[in-house]
């Protein structure tokens, strides 16, 4: 492994910032048997996942990049339990939520999502919260063609950040997207926006905005959740959990428990750290939400507020975020369901009814009862 390092020392050691890390030299060392490998730390772990990135992400881009083209919802479905692709109910196009607490850098994913993978170069299709955006853009759900493709088969929606105080809101918030689908321009709106709308009353609402309704819903099917690990990892240090026990919440919260996988664990800004503390940031993230610290876990860095074309110097970022992309439509297609038939329908129809005559004599019986215990204190 330490000859490959060598190779790849010339051209792209500049960006693999992982390679200044005080154990770099030990992960190095390590032969690659499996035996090895259960064996060694999650520091270790870590730095030999940032190495696979690393090796793979040269040639392995243009590959990625030419799958994700070609997909078309269901494509990475595969046969399970007799049931034929006709049958399963698979939607037209894949939709990817990201959601994430305010700063968390969703905005900027997607900007990077269009250099690397639409190259758009220089153009920002979204406008950051630390950008020019005013508060009453941010209120609206945006759907994103990434691949800048009339033929896309998956889309990918950046929403609106939650509030780390106001976390049964945020769950509340979630799980409407999870169980009743989003669209494009959906109003977001939270308590306390009264103040932010009637702050913008002369602002005139674009057409765009007033016939929202009119957008295609979409079924999630999909959730990436991006963390700002720069500022967890400062909140860790001043020992407060707040952040990072409200992100562990939000991951595990209960919508979410409908598919068999994780979210894909997005970590941003991690840039502003030092190498030493970016590799901790991550470890202490994945090791209080119960997950592994190198599988379904992604360290991209965000773009700046005008965007840039990442894939043309730092191959490992934009490999990355192709991978996660492409993780995240086999997790979708292995989840699909297969089509409601009569049968399935009528039993809904008979489960509904049979609930509320159970509520009905619910309500009967608590009614009575309290009728009779009026009568047995008037005699």
């Amino acid at each position: 492994m330490k000859d490959q390092l060598e190779e790849n020392d010339t051209g792209s050691a500049v960006h693999c910032w992982w390679r200044s890390a005080a154990k770099f030299d030990e992960c190095a060392k390590i032969k690659p048997e499996i035996a090895n490998l259960s064996n060694i730390s999650p520091t270790l772990r870590v730095l030999r996942e940032l190495e696979r990135l690393a090796l793979v992400a040269p040639e392995g881009l243009e590959e990625l990049r030419h799958k994700l083209f070609a997909y078309r919802s269901g494509d990475f479905w595969l046969p399970t339990g007799g049931v034929k692709k006709e049958d399963m109910d698979i939607p037209p196009v894949i939709t990817v939520l990201l959601v994430g607490f305010h700063n968390a850098g969703k905005s900027s994913l997607v900007n990077l999502m269009y250099s690397v993978l639409g190259r758009s170069g220089l153009i920002p299709f979204t406008q950051t919260s630390s950008g020019t955006a005013s508060g009453y853009k941010a209120l609206y759900m945006e759907e994103h063609n990434v691949l800048r493709s009339m033929r896309n088969g998956f889309c990918v929606f950046d929403t609106r950040g939650f509030d780390y105080e106001r976390l049964a809101e945020s769950n509340e918030e979630l799980s409407k997207w999870m169980n009743r689908g989003v669209h494009h321009n959906q109003l977001c709106l939270r308590s306390g926006d009264n103040m932010l709308l009637s702050k913008d009353e002369e602002i005139e609402i674009p057409l765009s905005r007033s016939l929202a309704s009119k957008y295609a819903k979409r079924r999630v099917n999909c959730v990436m959740m991006v963390a700002n690990v720069a500022e967890i990892h400062k909140a860790l240090r001043a020992n407060d959990m707040n952040l990072l026990e409200a992100l562990n919440q939000l991951f595990h919260s209960p919508t979410l428990r409908n598919c068999n996988d994780n979210p894909i664990l997005i970590l941003t800004h991690g840039d502003k750290l030092s190498t030493d503390d970016r590799i901790d940031g991550r470890l202490k993230i994945c090791e209080h939400l119960g997950i592994s610290e190198t599988t379904g876990v992604y360290d991209i860095m965000c773009l700046t507020d005008y965007g840039f074309a990442t894939d043309e110097f730092d191959p490992v970022t934009a490999y990355a975020l192709t991978e996660a992309v492409y993780r995240g439509l086999l997790m979708s297609d292995r989840g699909h369901l297969p089509k409601k038939d009569l049968l399935d329908r009528a039993l809904l129809v008979l489960s509904w009814f049979m609930c509320s005559v159970g509520a009905f004599f619910a309500f009967l019986a608590r009614t009575l009862s309290k009728l009779g215990r009026r009568d047995k204190l008037k005699l």
